[in-house]
């Protein structure tokens, strides 16, 4: 293997070079990617619309016309950690992202825990996006041929399970096949979701000031105080969901060693990114609610029977019905596209993995043409596919309930990256005030508040009534906490095995901790 090259680039201000620690290049191809587009890729893994569609109603529900304030809290916590994110891949460009970073700062093991929260929560969204994109895609079918029958068709399992396996396997081909082929797919449906985003705002706006719906209300800056919520417990179940709208941000730094100015490209593009999403979901959020308000009857956000599908209930209404077609056309593109830019960071986490000696060596295979992981993205989508599947064929309560849990996996990763960030730069926190805040403060203070919302979530889902409300029989503990543990302590499992059967890497012979001698600095 061939080292990768961390020497600082033309224009950087340099006091010197990092420690490699022995990180290794792992063949991808360089320079393949630019600012907009890892800002795209970034964009699209996070999926606006589809998380608005899916989350605006329930948040809504939770903290009422607050909504717009717990979604500016989500967004602090997200770019504390982001922060964290763009130091550490100054230092350490490694595709590898939160994996290689917390191995560095804290040892393997911790590491590769840290590696498998990321790939399991990732399977677990590429599995929704799947299911979302295919009830979608049905609905849309239905819509455009009037015809119910066609839209009923999703309610076929068989069909439902072909359908969603169709679209995971050209997701997969087109992940297979580069960053090239990756970003022009990206460019036209993330254009396309944000422009019809926009559309609906501007039209939401419209119907709000004529007084369109009974529901509506005039704009109030109290919404956008969070300490208006009525409890805590609300408060901790809204940040919650305003957390997964933000999760999958990362995904530019996974592409750090295909990016034009892998040192700082990625880290820049993050947070691009994260203005984009704050942005449009605020904008979103304030326009809807004073369009039909937040409450629980007729149109209002809080409705239970729409508060899981809100952009369903709202694109006639609003939107007219031959616009309104064109948000189903969003909802689609937003889940579709997010479900093939997902691959990008579990299938570099398992290649940097593989490369490292911590998983199978088969992993670390790079297709000689597409300079892709190949074997490693595929694998992603046979993963997929089969945890889709086995888990509709189960029970729909316990994929609902995985979902859940996916909270858990996105605060645990998170978290531990943030905090390795600190520890990784603890010899330079005194250097100078920016590298106080950067690489110190502001990481330690994301971790810790995505560390509290994760033993919160843990607390919570310790009741059977959260989630879909099921239970283990015979435990009497609530399926969300019984899967989210469970998985964690399945990537235990698989640690152990993989230590014996790969002892170099987990002495700390292959990537080793180290902190940074000297830094490329802006």
């Amino acid at each position: 293997m061939t080292q990768l090259d961390v020497r600082p680039q033309v224009g950087d201000t340099v006091s010197g070079v990092a420690e490699d620690g022995g990180v290794r290049g792992k063949g991808l191809g360089k320079g393949s990617v630019g600012l907009v587009g890892s800002a795209v890729i970034g964009i699209s893994t996070v999926a606006p619309v589809y998380c608005l569609t899916s989350t605006l109603g329930s948040t809504a529900g939770e903290v009422g016309v607050q909504m717009p304030a717990v979604f500016l809290a989500g967004f602090i916590p997200m770019l504390l950690v982001a922060f964290a994110y763009r130091e550490l891949n100054k230092a350490v460009p490694d595709c590898g992202t939160s994996f290689t970073w917390t191995v560095k700062a804290f040892g393997p093991r911790i590491g590769w825990m840290c590696g498998w929260g990321l790939v399991i929560a990732t399977i677990i969204v590429l599995s929704n996006l799947a299911g979302v994109a295919t009830s979608y895609f049905w609905l849309l079918a239905g819509e455009i041929t009037g015809n119910p029958s066609i839209a009923a068709l999703d309610d076929s399992k068989p069909v439902h399970i072909l359908t969603c396996l169709t679209l995971i396997a050209v997701a997969t081909a087109i992940s297979y096949r580069g960053m090239t082929a990756t970003k022009g797919v990206q460019y036209t449906l993330v254009g396309l979701q944000l422009a019809v985003l926009a559309i609906f705002v501007a039209m939401a706006f419209q119907k709000a000031s004529a007084g369109s719906f009974d529901t509506g209300l005039d704009f109030s800056w109290q919404w956008m105080n969070p300490f208006a919520v009525e409890s805590m417990g609300a408060f901790t179940a809204g940040l919650s969901l305003s957390i997964f709208m933000y999760w999958g941000w990362d995904a530019c730094l996974a592409t750090n060693e295909e990016t034009t100015g892998s040192a700082k490209t990625p880290g820049r593009a993050s947070l691009i990114a994260m203005i984009v999403l704050v942005g449009s979901y605020l904008a979103t959020g304030i326009a809807a609610q004073m369009a039909v308000g937040s409450g629980t009857g007729g149109l209002g956000l809080g409705n239970p029977e729409t508060s899981g599908n809100v952009f369903a209930a709202l694109a006639g209404p609003v939107m007219g019905p031959m616009l309104g077609i064109l948000l189903f056309v969003a909802v689609l593109a937003s889940a579709t596209a997010s479900l093939q830019t997902t691959f990008i960071p579990v299938a570099r986490t398992v290649l940097a993995m593989s490369t490292y000696e911590a998983l199978p060596a088969s992993y670390a295979k790079v297709h000689p043409r597409f300079k892709t992981p190949g074997r490693a993205t595929v694998m992603a989508g046979v993963a997929t596919g089969a945890f889709y599947t086995v888990m509709t064929l189960v029970s729909e309560n316990v994929l609902t309930d995985t979902i859940f849990a996916l909270g858990l996996m996105i605060c645990f990763y998170y978290s531990l990256t943030a905090f390795a960030c600190a520890w990784y730069f603890r010899g330079e926190l005194r250097r100078s005030a920016r590298d106080l805040f950067f690489k110190g403060v502001f990481p330690v203070l994301g971790g810790l508040l995505l560390a509290a919302v994760f033993f919160k979530t843990l607390t919570d889902a310790w009741d059977p009534s959260y989630g879909s409300g099921s239970t283990i029989p015979g435990l009497g503990v609530g399926s969300v906490f019984v899967i989210g543990v469970g998985l964690l302590a399945l990537g235990l499992v698989i640690m152990i095995v993989t230590e014996r059967r790969s002892p170099a890497f987990f002495r700390g012979e292959i990537l080793t901790k180290s902190t940074p001698a000297l830094v490329v600095e802006d």
